[in-house]
């Protein structure tokens, strides 16, 4: 048996039970990270005990939503359990996407309890040089 005396833990063990286990309706909040590296533009989602199958990736015009759900393990009739702690049902997380992101080349990928997706900067926001003519050695931008 297991015996904790962190009073704050007991407090956001009861406040997790008075709110219940997220829905799709009224999904619990899933924390992340997000950076630029490089060329591309990187957000990671913490999911550990979700099954990759359970989570779900949409993106509409530059609205990104992630929602992922962790069930109940499976458990034998002469199992008693002593201690719960870890939340079950639906996460969700919205993102507004940047116009200079390249919303159709995303790539996520799912290792060891974190979802990363991938989004390539577009090619138009990338910065290029522009050449400056002089008189009639005008050139035009092309891009």
């Amino acid at each position: 048996m297991l015996m904790r005396t962190d009073p704050f833990r007991e407090l956001d063990r009861l406040a997790q039970q008075l709110m219940g286990p997220g829905t799709w309706s009224k999904p619990s909040a899933m924390p992340m990270d997000a950076y630029r590296e490089g060329d591309q533009y990187v957000v990671a989602f913490d999911l550990p005990g979700v099954a990759a199958d359970a989570i779900d990736i949409d993106v509409e015009r530059n609205m990104l939503t992630v929602k992922a759900e962790r069930r109940p393990v499976a458990k034998a009739d002469d199992v008693q359990v002593e201690l719960s702690e870890r939340p079950l049902g639906v996460f969700s997380r919205q993102i507004v996407l940047a116009d200079t992101l390249d919303t159709e080349r995303i790539a996520a990928d799912y290792e060891a309890g974190v979802l990363t997706l991938r989004i390539p900067i577009a090619e138009r926001a990338k910065p290029r040089k522009i050449s400056v003519g002089v008189g009639s050695d005008r050139r035009e931008i092309s891009g």
